[in-house]
């Protein structure tokens, strides 16, 4: 939820998100898809934090990444970032499948 809330968050007026979902190899992937204009040049995931791409009047701690980060992480998955300089980004969750529940 903290993807999407800062997706909606940081995009520019009459942009979109776009949020993508598929399952295979045993694994879930969910992508969310802004438009916030990109990190700018020479930022990478780890060395800009995502409230750092708070323009004026954007309220928050930007907290959102790390907290997803962190949580799945617990949960065995893995979160990347992907630059779309100029257009905006893409956080990208990586999970495992539940198993199937038997009767």
């Amino acid at each position: 939820m903290n993807l999407v809330h800062n997706a909606f968050q940081y995009t520019h007026a009459h942009g979109e998100v776009t949020i993508r979902a598929h399952a295979e190899h045993g694994r879930a992937f969910i992508d969310v898809e802004d438009e916030c204009g990109g990190l700018g040049k020479g930022h990478t995931e780890q060395a800009r934090p995502y409230g750092d791409r708070r323009g004026s009047g954007r309220s928050g701690l930007g907290l959102g990444l790390s907290i997803s980060r962190r949580a799945v992480t617990a949960n065995g998955g893995e979160l990347h970032t992907r630059d779309l300089p100029g257009k905006g980004c893409i956080f990208s969750v990586e999970l495992p499948l539940a198993a199937a529940a038997t009767a």
